[in-house]
């Protein structure tokens, strides 16, 4: 609902129109557009009146009109008239357009079925419409190749719900009653702005901020403590604190008795770790293992914030297993500021059927599902039948997917058909055959569940779209009609879809009691129906697995092929941890860590001008041991290299990296980057431990100055 309000600023008239923050962040903002008497956005605010958004936005998105109103945005459908990759197009019709793909398809289907084609999407967009509906109503009606969107939490999410049952982080203010918070492979300064302020107020209040990551990140630097493991050894440091806690007699025997499920098992492995081993593998000193052990156990409540950068290994199934075992070990789940702060999204779980229709009767048998992160080996022969088309929307592969240069190699193909449904002209987008202009926030309806607060929240269009963009879903609903689908579900409008999944789902989520569209339409942002005495994750000593307890021994983990009891293993691409002094070969390769950039999220603001700026540049950060050993210099260019491919980044020669550990900022676009290719022309498509997910973070790299002479040589 637009109300009306004035005056705003000196404005005579303006309208707030309600609205959400759909981007892959865990707080999802409530937003208030202002639009004047022209049907001009003016300005986008946090709204005040929200729990957690308190009237102010981050560093991206408090520039969205930028985004918005980019004179680049792309406003009109067009069709590739140069050879792939050139950026040659010509403008069409939205009719050209969508009868060129439907014929297109109908041909592949006729002739290599419908599996042959796939989509690829992920977090452009959080919206149940513009995300979820649009991932599944219509691909499962066609028949395409299912997609696993695995490329960001996959792997702790199976860990957290195979070890206590459901992702159930506390509300943002919950740490407000901790009296010491480990802030564990997270930079929320970055990645989730708005739970700073809650941080802040409880160090104000006397806890202790502990940040355990191996880059001195922003929200390192206002810690009381930051201890640096090396890189992918996270489970081994988690361990070592256990032994300690168990040896020293610290820990809660008569709730592990009552609430876990094999701890003996736990326990002969934790034994395994005493912190002088622990140390050879962290790089710790034991001291300092053994201080944090002992730290941990005796302050209650103890809190344990875990996201999910720390998943991207390919131990990090495990690692996160290990971690969410932590707060069983002292007795810290159920306490209110106590237990694992990871996500909020299984306080309310959307009904599957009614967002995707999968089992109605029209839609074919399920066919393949393909893992994301193997697009560029998917597209260049892994996949059997190949995929003869790709759909493209919510995501930019060629700028965010691991292995990207087989991702170009792969969308060069002449025979694979290219649709990229966007904002902009993306890396990806420019190896498209047509391109279609995609709605910004501010232009469609949807509706957001959030996964690090506990508010619903409604998003109403301020503005008409721009050009002749269209929504996701309204491309969606097209692309139906053309190929003949006649479907109820796949014609309705944005505000019957989101009806239907919400009086489906009120069915069984009490959380919902009282929601409806048209109070969400009013309100904008409700929070969740959840009585005080439930507010608390676990207070009831109740988990979610098949025993109700906590568990250490996994019988659902075996039956998938893991190992049962949670523990560490080294990387697949591994280099022990060894002493700066004994870092003498300039050509050793050495563990890069991406970490997400400020002004970016994934590769979404990263053509945005200010924020570029207020980036910097596409650097490498290197301690300065290792520069001297290589003889790099700050501000110099870098080729960093491994056997999948190279790219080259400006060195920031600095102590936030500890010896033998790089780090780079992501997500980059290409085009923007030296030698149009960022650093995921060198991260790995292989598999995580669990589910399936993505090992961004397991990648050895070299690093070599480069001289004038080399830059003209290229390769």
């Amino acid at each position: 609902m637009a109300l009306d309000i004035s005056p705003v600023k000196g404005r005579s008239s303006l309208r707030v129109v309600y609205g959400a923050c759909p981007h892959d962040c865990p707080d999802n903002c409530a937003l208030e557009t202002h639009v004047d008497e022209q049907g001009r956005a003016v300005s986008v605010r946090g709204r005040a009146d929200h729990p957690v958004t308190r009237g102010w936005l981050c560093a991206k998105v408090n520039r969205y009109l930028e985004r918005v109103y980019d004179p680049n945005r792309l406003l009109y459908p067009l069709r590739r008239v140069g050879a792939k990759g050139s950026g040659q197009f010509e403008r069409v019709s939205w009719e050209e357009a969508i009868a060129e793909i439907v014929e297109r398809w109908q041909k592949i289907s006729a002739t290599y079925g419908a599996e042959t084609i796939l989509p690829y999407s992920y977090a452009g967009t959080l919206g149940l419409v513009q995300g979820a509906v649009t991932d599944g109503r219509f691909w499962n009606r066609l028949g395409a190749s299912q997609l696993e969107r695995a490329i960001c939490g996959h792997a702790a999410e199976d860990a957290v719900l195979l070890t206590i049952g459901g992702r159930l982080a506390p509300a943002p203010d919950m740490v407000l009653k901790s009296k010491l918070i480990l802030i564990w492979g997270s930079n929320p300064a970055s990645t989730s702005p708005h739970l700073m302020p809650f941080l802040r107020q409880a160090q104000k209040n006397g806890a202790r901020v502990i940040v355990i990551d191996p880059v001195r990140t922003l929200t390192a630097r206002s810690a009381n403590q930051h201890i640096q493991p090396f890189p992918g050894t996270d489970a081994a440091l988690a361990l070592a604190m256990m032994y300690v806690i168990v040896t020293e007699g610290l820990h809660q025997p008569e709730w592990l008795a009552e609430h876990t499920v094999g701890w003996e098992h736990l326990l002969e492995r934790i034994m395994q770790y005493p912190p002088e081993r622990a140390a050879q593998i962290t790089g710790l000193a034991s001291e300092t293992i053994s201080a944090l052990a002992r730290e941990y156990a005796t302050t209650a409540p103890a809190l344990l914030r875990v996201t999910d950068g720390i998943n991207r290994h390919t131990n990090g199934g495990q690692t996160v297993r290990t971690l969410a075992c932590l707060p069983a070990v002292v007795g810290q789940y159920g306490q209110p500021g106590g237990g694992l702060m990871y996500s909020t999204s299984d306080w309310l779980k959307w009904d599957s059927a009614s967002v995707n229709h999968g089992t109605d009767p029209a839609c074919p048998t399920p066919t393949r599902s393909l893992n994301m992160n193997r697009l560029g080996s998917l597209l260049t022969g892994e996949a059997d039948p190949p995929i003869y088309s790709l759909y493209v929307y919510n995501a930019n592969p060629v700028a965010s997917a691991p292995n990207a240069g087989k991702v170009v190699e792969g969308l060069l193909r002449e025979d694979l058909f290219t649709v990229v449904h966007d904002l902009f002209e993306t890396d990806t987008a420019r190896y498209a055959d047509l391109i279609l202009p995609a709605t910004s926030q501010l232009e469609h309806v949807d509706l957001h569940k959030p996964y690090g607060h506990l508010s619903l929240q409604y998003n109403m269009p301020a503005i008409e779209p721009q050009g002749e963009s269209r929504s996701n879903w309204d491309v969606m609903r097209a692309l139906a009609a053309g190929l003949g689908f006649q479907e109820e579900w796949l014609r309705a409008d944005a505000d019957t879809v989101i009806n239907e999944v919400l009086t489906a789902s009120a069915r069984t989520q009490t959380t919902l009691q009282g929601m409806t569209l048209e109070r969400l339409q009013q309100e904008g942002s409700i929070p969740f129906a959840i009585p005080v005495e439930e507010q608390v994750p676990f207070a009831d000593g109740k988990f979610r697995t098949p025993s109700g307890k906590v568990e250490f021994y996994s019988e659902q983990a075996l039956a998938k092929g893991y190992d049962p009891v949670p523990g560490w293993v080294a990387e697949v691409e591994y280099t022990p941890y060894k002493p700066a002094s004994e870092l003498q070969a300039s050509d050793e390769p050495m563990p890069l860590i991406c970490a997400a950039a400020h002004h970016f999220i994934s590769s979404t603001f990263g053509n945005q001008p200010t924020l570029k700026t207020k980036e910097g540049t596409p650097t490498l950060s290197i301690n300065p041991h290792d520069a001297q050993l290589r003889g790099i210099r700050s501000g110099q260019l870098v080729r960093v290299s491994n056997e999948r491919g190279w790219c080259r980044l400006i060195a920031d020669v600095t102590e936030d990296v500890r010896p033998g550990v790089l780090s780079t900022a992501t997500v980059w676009w290409p085009k923007f980057s030296p030698d149009q290719r960022n650093i995921n022309w060198t991260t790995s498509d292989r598999l995580a431990d669990f589910n399936g997910g993505s090992t961004f973070y397991t990648n050895l790299v070299k690093v070599e100055a480069e001289t004038e002479q080399d830059q003209k040589g290229g390769e």
